[in-house]
C-alpha cells in the first residue's frame, strides 16, 4: 500500500476541501452495518468537480503503472467504481466492465456488464474500502469467470485490519491513493479539527465496532 506522502495528502486534501469525507466526532453517522463512525465518506462527489476528478484519475494511472502493468480489462465495482473506473479505462486506451454485488434477477442475469474473456488481465477500481468484503466479491465474481484479477486500486481506505487481512488472504494485492492517516494529518494541518476531535477519532479507528462519542 505504498504511495507518495505528497499526493496521498493532496487527495485528502480535495476530499476535505468539496466534503467528499466529513469528520464529525461529536455527531456521529450511522453506517449500514450499524456502526457508530465519526466520518462519512462519498467519493462519488469527487466527479462533480473536473480538476479533482482528474487528478485522481492521473493517480489511478500512475499507481497501475507503477505497481502492475497496464492489464487487459478495467473493472469497476458498482456503483463507486464505475464512473472512475470508466475514466480510467479510457485513459488506458482499454476496455471497461463493472461488477454488480450479485447477479441480475431478470434478463441475462449478468453480474458483469460488459465484454470481457477467460484468461484475460483485470485490474479492479473502487472508491472506498472498509471491511473489503464488497470489494473481494467483485474480485472473486472476475475470478469466476476466468479472469487474472492482478490487483485492486481505490481512492480511500479506512487501514481497518479486518481488510488487510481480508485482502492478504484473498490474495489480491491493492493500493490506495490515500487512506485514513493521510486524511487526519491533512485534517490537523487544515485546523479543521482539534486536539479532543483527534483523540476520538484515533479511539474509533482503533474499535470501530464498539465506539461511542464521548459526552
Amino acid at each position: 500500500m505504498n504511495f507518495s506522502e505528497d499526493s496521498a495528502l493532496k487527495v485528502a486534501e480535495f476530499l476535505l476541501q468539496i466534503k467528499a469525507v466529513v469528520l464529525r466526532p461529536q455527531e456521529p453517522f450511522t453506517w449500514a452495518s450499524g456502526w457508530k463512525s465519526p466520518i462519512y465518506c462519498d467519493n462519488r462527489k469527487t466527479l462533480s468537480y473536473p480538476k479533482i476528478r482528474t487528478f485522481i484519475r492521473q493517480e489511478f494511472v500512475k499507481t497501475i503503472d507503477e505497481n502492475f502493468g497496464t492489464p487487459d480489462v478495467i473493472a469497476g465495482v458498482a456503483t463507486g467504481g464505475i464512473a472512475i473506473g470508466a475514466l480510467v479505462a479510457q485513459e488506458l486506451g482499454i476496455p471497461f466492465v463493472y461488477v454488480r454485488p450479485e447477479p441480475k434477477k431478470h434478463g441475462l442475469t449478468n453480474q458483469i456488464e460488459g465484454v470481457i474473456e477467460e484468461g484475460q488481465s483485470v485490474i479492479v477500481i473502487e472508491d472506498l474500502i472498509s471491511t473489503g468484503g464488497s470489494s473481494l466479491r467483485a474480485v472473486q465474481a472476475l475470478r469466476d469467470n476466468g479472469c487474472i484479477v492482478k490487483g485492486l486500486v481505490a481512492i480511500f481506505s479506512y487501514n481497518f485490519d479486518v481488510a488487510e487481512e481480508n485482502m492478504k488472504k484473498a490474495l489480491c494485492p491493492y493500493f490506495t491513493l490515500t487512506n485514513y492517516e493521510m486524511l487526519i494529518k491533512k485534517a490537523v494541518d487544515s485546523n479543521l479539527i482539534g486536539g479532543n476531535d483527534m483523540k476520538s477519532l484515533r479511539a474509533w479507528r482503533a474499535n470501530p465496532s464498539e465506539w461511542t462519542p464521548e459526552k
